[in-house]
């Protein structure tokens, strides 16, 4: 799920043109929003230097055209804010690419800057509101805003993502349309665990207890039994959840003194991730008190139980299947890297190559009458802008190491073809990212588990010996 915006980026009073293109840019490329520069990427335009080109352009558009620069705007930027955990920072700056590729069409230079200091990731796209041919501006048009919301709802279904089904305009703001999303509550969940555990039929309430333990639950005992799972702050009394989830009626179904009638259909519960057990003794180390070793050590319970669950699960009692699992999904994960990123190579190829052949059809007449005239200067005065796009089309051909000219049409079908690669990778892509890093986590567990019990087990026949 994402949301959009365009805004119009205007000269600030008392300001320069370059001075708010570079406060503008140099707020969007801040090493500590995008992980140190790593989430930034660019068509057509140097990201140290984007401020200088931008400005530039403009000014080839006044020698070119012979027109000033009648409104204020110097740039766009396009916002596109992503639903939290629902993509990597990487993948939120390959969708924004693409969004501001397939909507500006190769004519306008653009920034991508993905910002992670949030917990919701978001794009800063920002264009230059001149053409790559210092011919043109960029008209915010009317509904350009829907086009923009459109076409990015459609990318995100192209990469399996969900979107915001009949936005409610100028009424609700992103984190408001998120709260739409129904989304259960923790009583919700443990309901469901409960409901879970008693369609097991456990033998008695004890057993019952046991099976929401291993689903990663914190018990308190007292005068009512309470509840805690690992993203809970609060523990959740039996009683609290309704009377048919009351500690006597749970023990009346068990003794099979009456029917269990759930109060809520069975929510789809994620199982619960495994995480890397915590070097508490680093941590310690390093400065942490007795407060976190208290709850590392708890934590550290609660994944090794995890852990175990999982090799239960997925039979991997056997180090060694464990281990060769492991080294099968990061192969498969590596494959798949390198197939989508030689896809999304040639993609951008094709962008470029299209905007080259076209500019070169366009300025092919103008060249060859340069050519006829000897080279003239006078010539080259008047038609600069076309001769220079002319030899930049034919310096792209030859790095591009391109012999015979496609057509634009070949082009469009071999790219339309690509991005239907690309979305069906992108979805193995995933899979098999999770299953790797769970499996990668899973493994470096148990090696730390291994690890520490050879550790003891030394630690134990030099005191036999002594």
């Amino acid at each position: 799920m994402a949301t959009t915006r365009i805004i119009s980026m205007h000269i600030n009073r008392g300001k320069t043109i370059a001075q708010c293109l570079t406060e503008r840019t140099g707020y969007a490329e801040n090493p500590e929003k995008t992980d140190g520069g790593e989430l930034i990427s660019a068509y057509e335009c140097d990201p140290k230097t984007a401020d200088a080109e931008f400005l530039l352009s403009k000014r080839q558009y006044k020698t070119i055209t012979g027109r000033e620069q009648k409104s204020d705007v110097i740039a766009y930027q396009i916002r596109q804010s992503f639903k939290p955990g629902e993509v990597t920072p990487e993948q939120a700056n390959e969708i924004s690419y693409e969004l501001a590729a397939r909507f500006l069409k190769g004519r306008h230079a653009f920034l991508v800057c993905t910002h992670c200091d949030k917990s919701h990731i978001h794009s800063h796209i920002i264009f230059n509101s001149t053409s790559l041919d210092c011919k043109r501006k960029f008209r915010n048009f009317l509904g350009s805003g829907r086009a923009i919301a459109r076409l990015s709802d459609t990318i995100c279904l192209e990469h399996g993502l969900s979107i915001i089904e009949n936005p409610k305009r100028g009424k609700k703001n992103y984190n408001k349309w998120l709260g739409d999303q129904a989304k259960p509550s923790h009583r919700d969940i443990l309901r469901s665990v409960i409901d879970d555990a008693l369609a097991k039929t456990p033998v008695d309430f004890e057993a019952f207890l046991k099976l929401l333990l291993d689903n990663g639950y914190e018990m308190k005992r007292g005068k009512n039994f309470a509840l805690r799972g690992q993203d809970q702050k609060r523990f959740i009394r039996l009683d609290s959840l309704g009377e048919e989830y009351s500690e006597n009626m749970i023990r009346a179904f068990l003794a099979g003194e009456r029917t269990h009638k759930p109060r809520h259909k069975n929510l789809q519960v994620a199982r619960q991730k495994v995480n890397l057990l915590v070097d508490i003794q680093a941590k310690l180390q390093a400065g942490k008190g007795v407060g976190y070793e208290r709850w590392a050590k708890v934590f550290n319970l609660k994944q090794m139980a995890q852990t175990v669950n999982y090799l239960t699960e997925h039979s991997l009692l056997e180090y060694s299947v464990l281990a060769k699992k492991a080294e099968s999904a990061t192969t498969r994960y590596n494959e798949l890297s390198a197939q989508i990123k030689a896809v999304e190579k040639r993609l951008a190829e094709i962008a470029v190559l299209k905007m080259q052949i076209i500019n070169y059809a366009k300025t092919c007449d103008i060249y060859a009458a340069y050519r006829k005239s000897g080279y003239s200067k006078k010539y080259l005065a008047e038609h600069e802008g076309d001769i220079l796009l002319h030899k930049a089309a034919k310096k792209a051909f030859g790095e591009l190491n391109v012999k015979k000219l496609p057509t634009v049409n070949s082009l469009q079908v071999e790219y339309a073809a690509l991005l239907v690669e690309k979305k069906a990778s992108y979805t193995d892509y995933r899979q098999v990212r999770d299953e790797m890093k769970e499996l990668l986590t899973v493994k470096a567990n148990v090696d730390r588990l291994l690890s520490t019990n050879g550790r003891a087990a030394e630690k134990g026949k030099e005191h036999e010996q002594r």
